[in-house]
Protein backbone atom coordinates (compact mmCIF):
# COMPACT_ATOMS: atom_id res chain seq x y z
CA UNK A 1 0.00 0.00 0.00
CA UNK A 2 1.00 3.62 -0.57
CA UNK A 3 0.42 6.44 1.16
CA UNK A 4 0.71 10.14 1.20
CA UNK A 5 0.80 12.21 4.74
CA UNK A 6 0.35 16.57 3.87
CA UNK A 7 1.59 18.12 7.10
CA UNK A 8 3.61 20.56 6.28
CA UNK A 9 3.69 23.30 8.85
CA UNK A 10 4.85 24.73 11.51
CA UNK A 11 7.12 22.65 13.50
CA UNK A 12 5.87 21.86 16.38
CA UNK A 13 2.47 20.11 14.52
CA UNK A 14 5.36 18.50 12.08
CA UNK A 15 6.38 16.92 14.83
CA UNK A 16 3.09 15.62 16.85
CA UNK A 17 2.13 14.28 13.71
CA UNK A 18 5.33 11.82 13.58
CA UNK A 19 3.76 9.16 15.67
CA UNK A 20 1.54 8.05 12.80
CA UNK A 21 4.37 7.36 10.53
CA UNK A 22 4.67 4.08 13.24
CA UNK A 23 0.80 3.97 13.62
CA UNK A 24 0.75 3.07 10.03
CA UNK A 25 3.59 0.60 10.19
CA UNK A 26 2.07 -1.04 12.73
CA UNK A 27 -1.26 -1.46 11.20
CA UNK A 28 -0.04 -2.05 7.80
CA UNK A 29 3.14 -4.16 7.29
CA UNK A 30 4.93 -3.29 4.17
CA UNK A 31 3.53 -0.20 3.99
CA UNK A 32 4.98 2.51 2.04
CA UNK A 33 4.70 6.13 3.11
CA UNK A 34 5.25 9.76 1.59
CA UNK A 35 5.32 12.90 3.50
CA UNK A 36 5.38 16.51 1.90
CA UNK A 37 6.76 19.39 3.95
CA UNK A 38 7.59 23.35 4.22
CA UNK A 39 11.69 22.82 3.17
CA UNK A 40 12.42 24.47 6.68
CA UNK A 41 11.27 21.63 8.43
CA UNK A 42 12.90 18.81 6.62
CA UNK A 43 15.44 17.64 8.95
CA UNK A 44 12.85 16.57 11.30
CA UNK A 45 12.19 14.09 8.90
CA UNK A 46 14.79 13.34 6.48
CA UNK A 47 16.34 10.62 8.05
CA UNK A 48 13.20 8.47 9.26
CA UNK A 49 13.53 4.94 8.09
CA UNK A 50 9.59 4.57 7.88
CA UNK A 51 9.28 7.35 5.13
CA UNK A 52 9.97 6.53 1.41
CA UNK A 53 10.32 9.69 0.04
CA UNK A 54 9.81 13.54 1.20
CA UNK A 55 8.88 16.20 -1.07
CA UNK A 56 9.64 19.39 -0.19
CA UNK A 57 7.06 22.59 -0.67
CA UNK A 58 7.26 26.57 -0.55
CA UNK A 59 4.51 27.96 -0.39
CA UNK A 60 5.36 31.20 1.35
CA UNK A 61 7.32 31.75 -1.62
CA UNK A 62 4.91 30.25 -4.20
CA UNK A 63 2.23 32.57 -2.40
CA UNK A 64 4.20 35.77 -3.26
CA UNK A 65 4.80 35.22 -6.56
CA UNK A 66 2.12 32.47 -8.13
CA UNK A 67 3.22 33.04 -11.44
CA UNK A 68 6.38 33.58 -11.74
CA UNK A 69 8.53 31.04 -14.14
CA UNK A 70 9.79 29.31 -10.81
CA UNK A 71 6.76 28.60 -8.79
CA UNK A 72 5.27 27.51 -12.06
CA UNK A 73 8.26 24.91 -12.48
CA UNK A 74 7.80 24.14 -8.45
CA UNK A 75 4.42 22.97 -8.79
CA UNK A 76 4.88 20.52 -12.06
CA UNK A 77 7.56 19.41 -10.81
CA UNK A 78 5.24 18.21 -7.30
CA UNK A 79 2.80 17.18 -9.28
CA UNK A 80 5.02 14.76 -11.15
CA UNK A 81 6.63 13.70 -8.46
CA UNK A 82 3.42 13.42 -6.37
CA UNK A 83 1.56 11.06 -9.55
CA UNK A 84 4.88 8.80 -9.97
CA UNK A 85 3.35 6.15 -7.58
CA UNK A 86 -0.44 5.73 -7.02
CA UNK A 87 -1.45 6.54 -3.62
CA UNK A 88 -4.08 4.28 -2.11
CA UNK A 89 -4.75 6.91 0.50
CA UNK A 90 -3.76 10.37 1.15
CA UNK A 91 -4.18 11.83 4.33
CA UNK A 92 -4.08 15.44 4.79
CA UNK A 93 -3.55 16.30 8.59
CA UNK A 94 -3.00 20.37 7.90
CA UNK A 95 -6.35 21.24 6.67
CA UNK A 96 -5.66 24.30 4.64
CA UNK A 97 -6.10 25.68 1.41
CA UNK A 98 -2.11 24.62 0.29
CA UNK A 99 -2.57 21.46 1.42
CA UNK A 100 -6.29 20.00 0.02
CA UNK A 101 -4.38 22.20 -3.47
CA UNK A 102 -1.65 19.54 -2.66
CA UNK A 103 -4.30 16.52 -2.16
CA UNK A 104 -5.69 17.26 -5.44
CA UNK A 105 -2.44 17.48 -7.26
CA UNK A 106 -1.66 14.05 -6.12
CA UNK A 107 -4.22 12.95 -8.12
CA UNK A 108 -5.38 10.07 -5.55
CA UNK A 109 -9.18 8.77 -5.55
CA UNK A 110 -9.57 8.56 -2.06
CA UNK A 111 -8.17 11.91 -0.05
CA UNK A 112 -8.94 11.76 4.00
CA UNK A 113 -9.06 14.93 5.91
CA UNK A 114 -10.54 16.68 8.86
CA UNK A 115 -14.62 17.62 8.54
CA UNK A 116 -15.45 21.34 7.70
CA UNK A 117 -16.75 22.38 11.50
CA UNK A 118 -13.01 22.42 12.60
CA UNK A 119 -11.22 23.90 9.61
CA UNK A 120 -9.79 27.07 9.84
CA UNK A 121 -10.13 26.98 6.18
CA UNK A 122 -13.47 25.62 4.76
CA UNK A 123 -12.14 25.76 1.41
CA UNK A 124 -10.17 22.80 2.42
CA UNK A 125 -13.11 20.57 2.27
CA UNK A 126 -13.83 20.75 -1.10
CA UNK A 127 -10.61 18.56 -1.69
CA UNK A 128 -10.86 15.73 0.41
CA UNK A 129 -13.65 12.84 -0.31
CA UNK A 130 -14.03 11.50 3.10
CA UNK A 131 -13.91 13.56 6.48
CA UNK A 132 -13.39 11.97 9.78
CA UNK A 133 -14.97 13.51 12.81
CA UNK A 134 -13.08 13.90 16.19
CA UNK A 135 -14.10 12.16 19.30
CA UNK A 136 -14.41 13.26 22.57
CA UNK A 137 -11.33 11.29 24.01
CA UNK A 138 -9.20 13.24 21.28
CA UNK A 139 -7.82 15.68 23.10
CA UNK A 140 -4.52 16.04 22.19
CA UNK A 141 -3.37 17.22 18.87
CA UNK A 142 -1.84 14.09 18.08
CA UNK A 143 -5.22 12.06 19.05
CA UNK A 144 -6.39 14.35 16.29
CA UNK A 145 -4.05 13.27 13.89
CA UNK A 146 -4.32 9.53 14.50
CA UNK A 147 -7.92 9.64 14.29
CA UNK A 148 -7.94 10.62 10.84
CA UNK A 149 -5.05 8.38 10.00
CA UNK A 150 -6.92 5.48 11.94
CA UNK A 151 -10.17 5.07 10.73
CA UNK A 152 -9.51 3.37 7.38
CA UNK A 153 -7.72 0.98 9.13
CA UNK A 154 -10.47 -0.37 11.67
CA UNK A 155 -7.85 0.04 14.30
CA UNK A 156 -8.13 2.61 16.93
CA UNK A 157 -4.95 4.12 17.92
CA UNK A 158 -5.84 4.09 21.98
CA UNK A 159 -3.83 1.28 23.34
CA UNK A 160 -1.12 1.13 21.01
CA UNK A 161 2.36 1.99 21.87
CA UNK A 162 3.58 4.85 19.36
CA UNK A 163 6.71 6.54 18.70
CA UNK A 164 7.25 10.14 17.21
CA UNK A 165 10.85 9.32 16.91
CA UNK A 166 13.04 11.76 15.58
CA UNK A 167 16.50 10.99 13.15
CA UNK A 168 19.83 12.46 12.96
CA UNK A 169 22.69 12.52 10.35
CA UNK A 170 25.90 10.75 11.89
CA UNK A 171 28.12 14.06 11.30
CA UNK A 172 25.29 15.96 13.21
CA UNK A 173 24.97 13.45 16.10
CA UNK A 174 29.42 13.73 16.47
CA UNK A 175 28.84 17.29 16.60
CA UNK A 176 26.82 17.26 19.51
CA UNK A 177 28.61 15.04 21.31
CA UNK A 178 32.11 17.14 20.95
CA UNK A 179 29.52 20.10 22.15
CA UNK A 180 28.45 18.14 24.90
CA UNK A 181 31.56 17.14 26.16
CA UNK A 182 33.16 20.83 26.48
CA UNK A 183 30.59 21.59 28.74
CA UNK A 184 31.06 20.82 32.91
CA UNK A 185 30.24 17.32 34.33
CA UNK A 186 26.61 17.45 36.04
CA UNK A 187 23.00 17.92 35.10
CA UNK A 188 22.72 20.47 31.95
CA UNK A 189 19.11 22.09 31.42
CA UNK A 190 18.07 24.02 28.53
CA UNK A 191 15.71 27.43 28.69
CA UNK A 192 13.70 27.85 25.26
CA UNK A 193 12.76 31.53 26.38
CA UNK A 194 11.24 32.14 22.68
CA UNK A 195 8.26 31.01 20.74
CA UNK A 196 6.73 32.98 17.96
CA UNK A 197 3.79 34.39 19.72
CA UNK A 198 4.00 37.20 22.09
CA UNK A 199 1.00 35.87 24.11
CA UNK A 200 3.10 31.98 24.53
CA UNK A 201 5.95 33.98 26.01
CA UNK A 202 6.99 33.91 29.73
CA UNK A 203 9.04 37.36 31.62
CA UNK A 204 12.55 37.73 31.69
CA UNK A 205 12.64 38.01 35.58
CA UNK A 206 10.76 34.40 35.63
CA UNK A 207 13.57 32.90 33.86
CA UNK A 208 16.16 35.10 35.73
CA UNK A 209 14.53 34.00 39.27
CA UNK A 210 13.84 29.95 38.00
CA UNK A 211 17.92 30.18 36.57
CA UNK A 212 18.54 31.17 39.96
CA UNK A 213 16.70 28.24 41.93
CA UNK A 214 17.90 25.54 39.73
CA UNK A 215 21.86 26.61 39.96
CA UNK A 216 21.10 26.65 44.00
CA UNK A 217 19.72 23.54 44.09
CA UNK A 218 21.71 21.64 42.16
CA UNK A 219 25.56 22.92 42.57
CA UNK A 220 27.41 22.29 39.22
CA UNK A 221 24.38 22.67 37.16
CA UNK A 222 24.75 24.40 33.48
CA UNK A 223 21.74 26.37 31.89
CA UNK A 224 21.72 26.83 28.33
CA UNK A 225 19.58 29.12 27.01
CA UNK A 226 18.40 28.41 23.29
CA UNK A 227 17.75 31.52 20.51
CA UNK A 228 16.90 32.38 17.37
CA UNK A 229 16.77 36.12 17.39
CA UNK A 230 18.45 39.31 18.72
CA UNK A 231 15.29 39.66 21.52
CA UNK A 232 15.92 35.72 22.50
CA UNK A 233 19.65 36.39 22.63
CA UNK A 234 18.97 39.53 25.12
CA UNK A 235 17.25 37.76 27.31
CA UNK A 236 19.81 35.38 27.73
CA UNK A 237 22.38 37.32 28.25
CA UNK A 238 20.74 38.98 31.20
CA UNK A 239 20.11 36.00 33.05
CA UNK A 240 23.80 35.53 32.29
CA UNK A 241 24.52 39.08 34.31
CA UNK A 242 22.13 38.15 36.89
CA UNK A 243 22.76 34.60 37.85
CA UNK A 244 26.60 34.13 36.79
CA UNK A 245 28.52 31.63 35.02
CA UNK A 246 26.71 28.53 35.46
CA UNK A 247 24.32 30.06 32.63
CA UNK A 248 25.78 30.05 28.92
CA UNK A 249 24.46 30.85 25.38
CA UNK A 250 23.85 28.01 23.55
CA UNK A 251 25.61 28.88 20.05
CA UNK A 252 22.89 29.49 17.23
CA UNK A 253 21.88 26.63 15.49
CA UNK A 254 19.84 25.27 12.79
CA UNK A 255 16.78 22.90 13.17
CA UNK A 256 18.66 19.48 12.17
CA UNK A 257 21.95 21.07 14.35
CA UNK A 258 19.76 21.33 17.34
CA UNK A 259 18.17 17.98 17.59
CA UNK A 260 21.06 15.95 18.43
CA UNK A 261 21.85 18.27 21.00
CA UNK A 262 18.62 17.80 22.97
CA UNK A 263 18.83 14.63 22.51
CA UNK A 264 21.77 15.19 25.20
CA UNK A 265 20.11 17.30 27.81
CA UNK A 266 18.76 16.02 30.91
CA UNK A 267 15.94 18.25 30.57
CA UNK A 268 14.37 21.50 28.43
CA UNK A 269 12.15 24.25 30.07
CA UNK A 270 9.95 26.29 27.51
CA UNK A 271 6.74 27.28 26.05
CA UNK A 272 4.45 25.88 23.67
CA UNK A 273 7.34 25.83 21.01
CA UNK A 274 8.77 23.80 18.44
CA UNK A 275 12.52 22.98 20.49
CA UNK A 276 9.79 21.73 23.46
CA UNK A 277 8.34 19.13 21.16
CA UNK A 278 11.69 18.52 19.45
CA UNK A 279 13.21 17.52 22.89
CA UNK A 280 10.34 15.45 23.77
CA UNK A 281 10.50 13.43 20.74
CA UNK A 282 13.83 12.60 20.89
CA UNK A 283 13.63 11.77 24.55
CA UNK A 284 14.14 14.33 26.97
CA UNK A 285 12.12 15.38 29.98
CA UNK A 286 10.66 18.49 29.38
CA UNK A 287 8.78 21.45 31.26
CA UNK A 288 5.98 23.34 29.40
CA UNK A 289 4.30 26.29 30.02
CA UNK A 290 1.07 27.23 27.86
CA UNK A 291 -0.59 30.57 28.15
CA UNK A 292 -2.92 31.30 24.72
CA UNK A 293 -2.71 27.67 24.15
CA UNK A 294 -3.83 24.27 25.60
CA UNK A 295 -2.21 22.37 27.44
CA UNK A 296 -4.09 19.47 27.09
CA UNK A 297 -4.15 19.71 23.63
CA UNK A 298 -0.36 20.44 23.04
CA UNK A 299 1.55 19.46 26.15
CA UNK A 300 4.09 16.68 25.42
CA UNK A 301 2.71 13.09 26.86
CA UNK A 302 3.68 11.00 29.27
CA UNK A 303 5.48 10.38 32.92
CA UNK A 304 8.79 12.56 31.63
CA UNK A 305 7.01 15.52 31.07
CA UNK A 306 5.05 18.36 33.23
CA UNK A 307 2.99 21.11 32.00
CA UNK A 308 1.69 24.13 33.63
CA UNK A 309 -1.38 26.30 32.28
CA UNK A 310 -1.80 29.92 32.99
CA UNK A 311 -4.15 30.49 35.96
CA UNK A 312 -6.42 32.92 33.69
CA UNK A 313 -9.97 32.38 33.25
CA UNK A 314 -9.61 33.58 30.21
CA UNK A 315 -6.95 30.34 28.90
CA UNK A 316 -6.69 29.31 26.58
CA UNK A 317 -7.76 31.71 24.11
CA UNK A 318 -5.92 31.24 21.21
CA UNK A 319 -4.81 35.30 20.79
CA UNK A 320 -1.45 36.38 19.39
CA UNK A 321 -2.07 39.26 21.48
CA UNK A 322 -3.79 40.82 24.57
CA UNK A 323 -3.89 43.44 26.66
CA UNK A 324 -4.06 41.90 30.29
CA UNK A 325 -0.50 39.80 28.37
CA UNK A 326 1.78 41.25 31.77
CA UNK A 327 -1.03 39.73 34.21
CA UNK A 328 -1.16 36.62 32.06
CA UNK A 329 2.80 36.23 31.73
CA UNK A 330 2.88 36.42 35.76
CA UNK A 331 0.20 33.87 36.09
CA UNK A 332 2.73 31.51 34.95
CA UNK A 333 4.73 31.25 38.43
CA UNK A 334 8.61 30.24 39.54
CA UNK A 335 7.12 27.99 41.99
CA UNK A 336 4.84 26.03 39.82
CA UNK A 337 8.05 25.53 37.19
CA UNK A 338 10.66 24.70 39.72
CA UNK A 339 8.21 22.84 41.48
CA UNK A 340 7.89 20.26 38.10
CA UNK A 341 11.39 20.76 37.73
CA UNK A 342 12.79 19.38 40.45
CA UNK A 343 9.73 16.70 40.07
CA UNK A 344 11.87 15.55 36.99
CA UNK A 345 14.84 16.07 38.13
CA UNK A 346 15.18 13.78 41.67
CA UNK A 347 13.66 10.36 41.07
CA UNK A 348 15.71 10.51 38.26
CA UNK A 349 18.74 11.26 40.69
CA UNK A 350 17.97 9.06 43.14
CA UNK A 351 17.13 11.93 45.81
Amino acid sequence: MNVLIIKTSSLGDVIHALPVIDYLHQVSPGIEIDWVAEEQFLPVLEHNPGLRRIFAVRTKKWRKAPFSAETRSDLKELRKGLRERPYDLVFDIQGNLKSGLIAWLSGARERIGFTREVLQEKANALFTTRRIPFRDCDRNVTDRYLRVVSVPFDRDYRGMELAGAIFSSPEDEAAAERYRAELPEGLVILFQVGTTWSSKLWHPEGWTELARRIVARYPGATILINWGSPDEKAIGERIIREVGAAVRLLPWLRIRELIPVLRRMDLVVGGDTGPVYLAAAVGTPTVSFYRATSAATYAPQGKRHRAVQADMECAPCYRTSCDRDGECRNSISVDALFAAVTDLIEPANGS
